[in-house]
């Protein structure tokens, strides 16, 4: 029996987090915590649905890319995710990167141009 790649995230962008926070609170309950990210910008983070949800966040962004909605899929290695993803006829979006904190993540999308995200948490915290 093979295991499955879980969907452990999800994330938000949008250039009115103040008015996704909103909306996601009075229409399913969410509430979030600011958190920040390393260069000053705003992440929201919510536990979504408690203990049979999944986790996420709402990430501002600054109005010059399209606002999304996208899950992650969480992995060993995104590198070599990536380059199956390719080979089964994905593409790359944005290639793997590391955030200072240790964790590493990359956006793809599939054949049909539906994009989502995978992740690898930093060492030490699988």
């Amino acid at each position: 029996m093979s295991t499955t790649t879980p969907i452990t995230w999800f994330e938000i962008g949008t250039d009115r987090p103040e008015e996704a926070e909103r909306f996601y609170g009075e229409l399913f309950g969410w509430t979030f915590e600011e958190q920040g990210t390393a260069d000053g910008g705003s992440y929201r983070v919510t536990g979504a649905g408690g203990g049979t949800g999944i986790g996420g966040a709402i990430r501002a962004t600054d109005g010059t890319s399209p606002n999304y909605a996208v899950f992650y899929a969480e992995v060993t290695d995104v590198a070599e995710t990536c380059r199956q993803a390719e080979a089964a006829g994905g593409k790359v979006l944005v290639a793997p990167r590391t955030t200072p904190a240790g964790l590493t993540l990359a956006h793809l999308l599939d054949p049909a141009g539906n994009h989502l995200g995978v992740f690898a948490p930093p060492p030490g915290r699988n």
